[in-house]
């Protein structure tokens, strides 16, 4: 099954919005893998952030699959959703979809879940406050 065929707009906060540049591809002439996992990472850490109230860092990602290339000048979006919130970890599924800045049509590219702890001024785990 086709990721897109699941859902066909986003689920979740858009976090991030950012063009692919030339200088962000593969030798292939398409978008790195590892430069969307970055934009990924970036959008996770934003909303751990948001939610722990403070300083947060990546525990682990979940296997992902890029089911579609991204080309140059694309629109790529991040959106993200907490899925889970524990003592000191919380969950967050991040999409990514993009569209070319001439369409509106657009395209989910990838997802992957997000673990992130909450650490304290000295990088031990801390408890996340309760809202």
């Amino acid at each position: 099954m086709n990721i897109e065929d699941v859902n066909p707009s986003p689920l979740g906060e858009l976090v991030i919005r950012v063009v692919a540049m030339p200088s962000d591809t593969n030798p292939f002439g398409d978008i790195s893998g590892g430069w969307l996992v970055t934009q990924m990472d970036t959008a996770a850490a934003i909303m751990a952030a948001k939610i722990v109230q403070g300083r947060a860092t990546t525990m682990a990602v979940s296997e992902m699959s890029f089911v579609r290339p991204v080309k140059v000048g694309s629109v790529v979006c991040c959106y993200a959703k907490v899925t889970h919130i524990g003592r000191s970890s919380i969950k967050v599924n991040i999409e990514v979809w993009c569209r070319m800045p001439e369409k509106e049509e657009r395209h989910k590219v990838t997802e992957a879940e997000f673990v992130y702890v909450a650490i304290d001024s000295d990088r031990r785990l801390r408890a996340i406050p309760k809202s």
